[in-house]
């Protein structure tokens, strides 16, 4: 009888999973307890890409004992995180995310009351639109000191690594932006930072299977867990004293008498600490979500920015015809007496049009994910909560059924079509959609087309080889590779000689 009671149970368990698995969407053949982690290359949107192909546009699969399902065409995008968003509207995360972030970041925290205020409170006092334009002039001071270093470079006929150099860039522009000019400040540590983040971005896009099979969860098979405290240390020293620099700072002013600060205007990590000394802040703010929140703000807005500019140099440098109708129009525009800034953006149609094409093409953050809160139906099949999404944006942008001749850098079609690329066009996602959009998208769409404006206002390119001699820009020498990683980065640092285009270049750059 026992035995007869075992078997009944074990069917009615089998038949269970059996039916499950016939409500998820098409699958490869899985290998038990690892799933389908062999079929995932590096670049993990390409491998999901080539599922796509052969399971469809929308397929299931499993990392280890995770359910995953990968959507890649925009009206499975737009049922996923429009129509049933409330179902998908947290992060997936992992055990690096939760690590590096204090559990408490702004990208990756749970839906919720914290991540609603949160949320509030950086795009009103740092993201939104009157803040971006506050801080529009530190922005300029910034893009002025990288195009007198590369003037100085073009009078010594010398090579820029552009791929070190824009990170510096967007990371010093984050950095006046949370800091401000006075008191704590990122000087000698700024090389630090960027390694750092570096790693982190990285790390977030590689798949640690120690997160996926239950047994492993405290074994460290590929090394993950050495690597986190590794990052997690060297980044949290520098949070640790760029906090303690500041607190001592507001101490000293205190005892001079008020706050000592003039009429300077407070910056972002001023009114962190000032929230987390209130004892009737709406949100309790600890220094964990103090140095969450930078780290969050430091990771997203220093990679991201860099990598863009850097892929929409490439595209123009092995397309000289786009880049020739840029300068002409920022000739006409701006014209050959001032240096084109963030202010011009909005009159250059067509360089906003390189930008949105970059996006396109090479989207940042080419997968969007999410996790499943709330089992829900998507067409005819049933997607069980705790399901990892995968938006495949990468694949969606370049799909011949929603663009014409996917593969070809052409701008025009920005131009000649009204898509955008801030969430609402589901062909093209390069900051996701909905309640989870990067809340650094505005801040990336007025950065970018007045920086490339000013590079290419400023100099021409001569690319250097990887034996170092130097290359037309028409030659096309430039690879399109990509870097494993959450980002998509150029596989191969982008090199050139800046040839400065007026003479004397210093009469536009102290304008």
């Amino acid at each position: 009888m026992v035995v007869e009671l075992l078997i009944f149970i074990l069917v009615l368990v089998l038949l269970g999973a059996i039916f499950q698995h016939n409500q998820l969407p098409p699958s490869p053949i899985a290998i038990p307890v690892i799933g389908h982690f062999h079929l995932l290359g590096p670049l993990i949107h390409h491998s999901l890409y080539k599922l796509s192909l052969r399971y469809g546009p929308l397929f299931s699969f499993r990392l280890g004992s995770v359910p995953c399902v990968v959507a890649s065409t925009p009206e499975l995008a737009r049922e996923f995180l429009k129509t049933n968003e409330l179902c998908f509207i947290s992060h997936a995360s992992s055990t690096a995310i939760s690590r590096l972030t204090y559990g408490s970041s702004l990208a990756f925290s749970p839906y919720g009351a914290y991540w609603r205020f949160v949320k509030k409170l950086t795009m009103n006092e740092l993201l939104g639109g009157r803040p971006i334009n506050n801080f529009l002039q530190l922005r300029a001071q910034e893009y002025g000191r990288l195009l007198r270093f590369l003037a100085k470079k073009s009078e010594l006929g010398e090579a820029v690594n552009l791929t070190h150099e824009l990170p510096k860039l967007s990371n010093n522009v984050i950095a006046l932006m949370i800091m401000g000019t006075r008191g704590s400040t990122m000087d000698g540590r700024m090389e630090e930072t960027r390694t750092v983040i570096r790693e982190v971005t990285e790390i977030f896009g590689e798949l640690n299977m120690s997160d996926f099979i239950w047994f492993c969860k405290k074994l460290d098979l590929q090394g993950f867990g050495k690597r986190i405290e590794n990052i997690y240390e060297r980044f949290d020293t520098l949070l640790e004293k760029i906090i303690a620099e500041r607190e001592e700072l507001r101490k000293n002013m205190r005892k001079k008498g008020g706050d000592g600060r003039d009429d300077e205007v407070k910056d972002f990590l001023d009114i962190l600490l000032d929230i987390s000394e209130d004892e009737n802040a709406e949100m309790k703010v600890t220094r964990i979500h103090i140095k969450a929140l930078v780290m969050d703000l430091f990771t997203a807005g220093t990679d991201t920015t860099a990598i863009s500019t850097e892929w929409a140099l490439a595209e123009m440098i092995n397309h000289p015809e786009v880049l020739g109708k840029a300068r002409e129009e920022i000739d006409r525009v701006v014209g050959k007496n001032r240096l084109a800034g963030e202010s011009d953006g909005p009159d250059l149609p067509y360089m906003q049009a390189i930008v949105k094409e970059t996006l396109r093409l090479h989207p940042p953050v080419p997968l969007v994910t999410r996790r499943c809160v709330k089992a829900c139906q998507i067409g005819k099949y049933r997607i069980p909560e705790s399901t990892m999404l995968f938006i495949n944006a990468w694949a969606i942008a370049r799909d011949p059924n929603n663009w014409a001749n996917p593969l070809e850098f052409r701008p025009e079609r920005f131009i000649e079509a009204n898509t955008d690329v801030r969430g609402q066009h589901f062909q093209v996602l390069p900051f996701g959609s909905g309640r989870r959009i990067c809340p650094g998208m505005n801040l990336a769409m007025q950065m970018l087309p007045g920086l490339l404006a000013g590079l290419i206002q400023c100099f021409d390119w001569k690319v250097v080889g990887p034996l170092g001699e130097k290359m037309d820009a028409g030659d096309s020498v430039l690879s399109m590779d990509e870097r494993p990683g959450m980002t998509a980065p150029r596989a191969h640092d982008l090199v050139c000689v800046p040839v400065a285009r007026f003479t004397p270049l210093t009469n536009i750059l102290d304008v």
